[in-house]
C-alpha cells in the first residue's frame, strides 16, 4: 500500500504511520508542520493547510489509500474554524481523491457525533446526529466533525470506498492533549469533578486505535460490492476498549501515575451547565480564541455515561483491543516519569 496520512505529526497519525511502517507499506504525511523524525523513518513529509486545494492535489497524487486524520479540535466558540478545518477540509479532500485516483479512505470522527447531553450506554451506530443539540449548546467540533462524516460515508462507490471511524476518548503515550490538560488542571487546583461520580465512559488506547485504521482498510480492499452487508463502505464504526470504564475514578488513576491525588472537589451538571453557559457567552461576546474553561458540553461529557456497542467493527474487519487497558495504563505511566 501507498499510504497518505493526514495529521501525521499528530498523536494518532503518528502510530497509525508506525502500524503502516512495521509491515512494510509506503508512507506519505501531510500536515502544517515539519517532523524530521518521520523523514528519518523514511516518510515522505509534505507541508500543508488542509484547506488548501493544491496542497491536497499534490499529498493525494499517487497513493492508494487515505487516513484522515488530521482535524482541529477541542472546545473553542470559533464555529467558522472548526468549519473550515474539519468540514471543509474533509470535503476537499474527497475531491482531490476522486480527482487522483485514490481507492480507500479511512476518515478518524468522533463518538461525539452522535451526542446529545444524555446518556449512553451501549449504543450502537443508528443513533442519529442531533444538528439541534450541537448548535444550541455550541458543540462546534462535533458539529463539524458530523459535516464531514456524512460527507466521506456519501462518498462511498465503486470508484472509491470509504468508512468512518469514531475511537472515543484516546490515550497513550506521546498524548499531548487529553492527558497533559487532566495533569495540568489538578496540579493548579482547577480540576473539578462534574456530575456525582458514577457515569461511565469508553476509552480507546492508541495502539488499538491505530490498528483499527489499518483493518478498516484492509476491509475496504476486498473485492466486495459496494452494497454488500459485510464491507465497511459507507458505514461508521465505534471504537474503543471494549469495556467502559468509570470516568472519575480511572482519571483518578491517571492523576495517580504522576502522584497527584484524586479530584476531590465537585460540582453538579446542573451548576457546571450554567457556567459553561456564561463562559460560552463571555468568550463569544470577548471574541477570545482560546477555549474556554468550560462549556455546556464538556460539562455534560464529564457528567454523563457515554459508552459504544463495538460489535459492528469486530464483525465487519475483525477489531479487537489487543492492548488491554491495564497494559495500556503501565505503558502510559512509564511515558509520563519519563517524561517528568
Amino acid at each position: 500500500m501507498h499510504a497518505l496520512v493526514t495529521g501525521g505529526g499528530g498523536f494518532l497519525g503518528g502510530y497509525i504511520i508506525e502500524a503502516l511502517l512495521a509491515r512494510g507499506d509506503r508512507v506519505r504525511s501531510f500536515g502544517r508542520g515539519d517532523y524530521p523524525q518521520l523523514r528519518a523513518q523514511g516518510v515522505e513529509v509534505l507541508r500543508g493547510d488542509i484547506r488548501d486545494n493544491d496542497a491536497l492535489r499534490a499529498a493525494c497524487a499517487g497513493v492508494d489509500c487515505v487516513f484522515h486524520a488530521a482535524a482541529l479540535p477541542g472546545i473553542g466558540m470559533d464555529r467558522e474554524a472548526f468549519r473550515t478545518a474539519n468540514q471543509v477540509g474533509t470535503e476537499l479532500l474527497l475531491a482531490n481523491c476522486r480527482r487522483q485516483g485514490v481507492r480507500r479512505l479511512i476518515y478518524t470522527s468522533s463518538p461525539s457525533v452522535v451526542f446529545a447531553g444524555l446518556d449512553q450506554s451501549g449504543v450502537d451506530e443508528s443513533a442519529p446526529y442531533d444538528f439541534g443539540w450541537m448548535r444550541a449548546s455550541r458543540a462546534y467540533y462535533s458539529e463539524s466533525k458530523a459535516c464531514a462524516e456524512q460527507a466521506v460515508l456519501a462518498a462511498n462507490g465503486e470508484a472509491m470506498k470509504t468508512c468512518a471511524l469514531r475511537p472515543h476518548l484516546i490515550w497513550g503515550p506521546g498524548d499531548s492533549h487529553l492527558i497533559p490538560r487532566l495533569i495540568s488542571r489538578a496540579r493548579s487546583g482547577r480540576l473539578r469533578r462534574v456530575g456525582d461520580g458514577t457515569n461511565l465512559v469508553d476509552i480507546t488506547y492508541v495502539e488499538n486505535a491505530a490498528e483499527a485504521h489499518l483493518l478498516a482498510a484492509d476491509a475496504l480492499a476486498v473485492d466486495r460490492p459496494v452494497a454488500a452487508a459485510s464491507s465497511p463502505g459507507g458505514k461508521a464504526y465505534f471504537i474503543s476498549q471494549g469495556e467502559p470504564v468509570n470516568c472519575w475514578k480511572w482519571i483518578d488513576e491517571i492523576l495517580a501515575l504522576v502522584n497527584l491525588p484524586p479530584a476531590r472537589n465537585s460540582m453538579s451538571l446542573k451548576t457546571a451547565s450554567r457556567i459553561g453557559a456564561a463562559c460560552e457567552s463571555a468568550y463569544r461576546l470577548m471574541r477570545l480564541k482560546r477555549e474556554p474553561p468550560m462549556t455546556r458540553f464538556l460539562a455534560a461529557q464529564l457528567a454523563t455515561s457515554h459508552w459504544f456497542d463495538i460489535s459492528a467493527a469486530r464483525r465487519d474487519f475483525g477489531y479487537k483491543p489487543r492492548v488491554s487497558t491495564d497494559d495500556g495504563t503501565r505503558r502510559l505511566g512509564k511515558w509520563l516519569n519519563q517524561m517528568s
